[in-house]
């Protein structure tokens, strides 16, 4: 898969988590601020942006920042995995 599709990808990807944040803060069945930190994660790696926000999210809540951390580190552990990579080494 070329480096451009794969941006293509994840932005598109990014938004999509985004605007399901945006529904899940109106709707009861969805976890809308899960779905907008998914988001800012996804989106944080090709906006500066989203990348500040995200900054600005962690230093006012160091707990979510912390659960943040986590599960990103678990996203990417499967998304090496999908791809076919290998682990780092620690």
């Amino acid at each position: 898969m070329s480096a451009r599709i794969k941006q293509v990808a994840v932005i598109v990807v990014g938004w999509a988590f985004l605007v399901l944040g945006v529904l899940g803060l109106f709707l009861p069945f969805l976890q809308g601020v899960l779905f907008l930190l998914i988001g800012l994660i996804i989106l944080s790696s090709e906006y500066v942006w989203a990348h500040h926000l995200l900054n600005k999210i962690r230093q006012r809540f160091p707990r979510i920042a912390h659960m943040a951390d986590h599960a990103s580190a678990k996203a990417q552990a499967w998304l090496r995995r999908i791809a076919g990579q290998k682990e780092p080494a620690q």
